[in-house]
């Protein structure tokens, strides 16, 4: 029996992702490598999984989420303020290079450099597509 996705699967599964003007955002398709998404663990918003119940191996679907449901809102207080002191030349502060900065207690978060204004450094940790509806096209590979 064809295994289909519950509120307890796990899936392997093609994604690719497009802005409302069409064009890619990202694919697993490029480097081969299908995503794995568990059902249920809150690593999708439940609109996304909603979308997914019911799909098997085999299975392609296309459909659309709002900002809300794909990668959030823009939260303002994401964007953050440093001194240009704080960057270095194999981390330079230029507007859209994304660099790692690592939190207390070493998590990694990555943030995008928006504006370099005297010895100001904004960056956004939101993110890239929050704020946009995103498409979803799905290949699903397999359920389990």
């Amino acid at each position: 029996m064809t295994e289909v996705v519950k509120q307890d699967s796990s899936i392997i599964a093609h994604i690719t992702m497009k802005l409302a003007d069409g064009s890619a955002a990202d694919s697993t398709k490029v480097n081969n490598k299908p995503a794995q998404i568990n059902m249920g663990d809150q690593s999708v918003s439940p609109a996304f999984e909603q979308e997914l119940l019911g799909l098997k191996a085999g299975d392609s679907k296309e459909f659309t989420l709002p900002a809300a449901d794909a990668f959030g809102e823009s939260n303002p207080d994401n964007i953050h303020y440093m001194d240009i002191s704080k960057f270095s030349e194999d981390a330079p502060a230029k507007v859209g290079n994304i660099i790692t900065f690592t939190q207390p207690g070493g998590v990694e978060l990555p943030g995008m450099i928006k504006e370099v204004s005297g010895s100001s450094v904004t960056i956004d940790f939101n993110h890239p597509l929050a704020g946009q509806e995103v498409t979803f096209s799905i290949d699903i590979v397999e359920v389990k």
